[in-house]
């Protein structure tokens, strides 16, 4: 199971094994509360996507391509995530996003749901 959860919001067991989906470290947020098993920047949008896209919320679909496109080129970060949910009943994706659900997390989760 992958799971896309608020990094703001509280820890529990049930989240399994925790990864950060941003490029930059949550504000206000210590790495103890956090409780990260792992951050990876590498499969996050880049930061002219995330920027392009804050310019350009109406375009949801074409973020989504041109992220699809950043995820394919960069194979070693995908493939650390795989390996860890073939080792993990659960995955949840922490991000900082004010979205419960951000566009780059849901991506992200349909990718990794459609190659396992």
């Amino acid at each position: 199971m992958i799971k896309i959860k608020r990094i703001y919001e509280d820890y529990s067991k049930t989240d399994g094994y925790r990864i950060l989906v941003d490029r930059l470290w949550p504000r206000g947020i210590s790495k103890e509360r956090a409780k990260v098993d792992l951050w990876i920047k590498e499969i996050t949008p880049s930061n002219d996507l995330r920027q392009w896209y804050h310019d350009n919320l109406e375009k949801r679909e074409q973020f989504q391509k041109k992220y699809i496109a950043e995820i394919e080129k960069n194979f070693d970060s995908l493939n650390e995530i795989k390996k860890i949910i073939d080792d993990q009943k659960i995955i949840t994706l922490l991000s900082a996003s004010k979205d419960s659900k951000p566009i780059h997390a849901i991506v992200l989760q349909q990718i990794l749901k459609d190659q396992s």
